[in-house]
């Protein structure tokens, strides 16, 4: 099995990494078309900023190379939501394959970012076989998808928002399976064996 983690200048791909070597595969880390092409998976991670990590995807061309993309993909927190169309943290037009805005958490009486355990439910993909509903996720994020056609697992974190978006072969998951102990090995494992 022929993994590809896109690097660019967005965090967590060494966690990434490990999550993967504690359910028994390696993963290549990279920027180049070719070796992110012919991979069997794609996972495209992220922490960070929208607008800073949407112009250097853009200025090496990595935005069209994931669009193109015809393998399984898999987007996490940042990833999934610069697979989105746009995205209020900077101002930011996102790369549309995904048809949901991204949009700030509304404070109120939250505290954001929102950082934690959380659970998941409605959950509508094979990415989430052997998953229980209401299983518990870790998350960290001041931003979030709208819920739509797309929508394959909510979260309530002061509203009901997107954890999980698939349209053809992209997933995105908003939480992070690399930190999400047993269910987010399992999220993995089932990206990587059953899509």
């Amino acid at each position: 099995m022929n993994i590809a983690i896109i690097k660019y200048n967005a965090g967590n791909i060494q966690s990434v990494l490990y999550a993967l070597e504690r359910i028994g595969y390696e993963a290549t880390v990279t920027d180049n078309f070719e070796e992110i092409n012919k991979a069997d998976k794609v996972i495209f991670p992220g922490v960070g900023e929208a607008s800073s990590a949407m112009k250097y995807l853009r200025e090496r061309n990595l935005d069209a190379v994931i669009k193109n993309l015809t393998q399984p993909v898999l987007g996490i927190c940042l990833g999934m939501q610069l697979m989105c169309n746009y995205s209020e943290e900077g101002d930011t037009q996102c790369m549309n394959i995904f048809e949901e805005d991204v949009k700030k958490f509304d404070a109120g009486n939250l505290k954001i970012p929102q950082i934690g355990w959380n659970n998941i439910y409605d959950l509508q993909s094979p990415l989430f076989k052997d998953v229980e509903e209401n299983s518990y996720i870790y998350s960290v994020h001041s931003y979030y998808a709208d819920l739509g056609k797309q929508t394959i697992c909510k979260t309530n974190y002061g509203k009901e928002y997107s954890t999980g978006l698939h349209k053809n072969n992209f997933y995105g998951v908003q939480f992070h399976p690399e930190k999400s102990a047993g269910t987010g090995e399992q999220i993995l494992r089932n990206f990587i064996t059953n899509i």
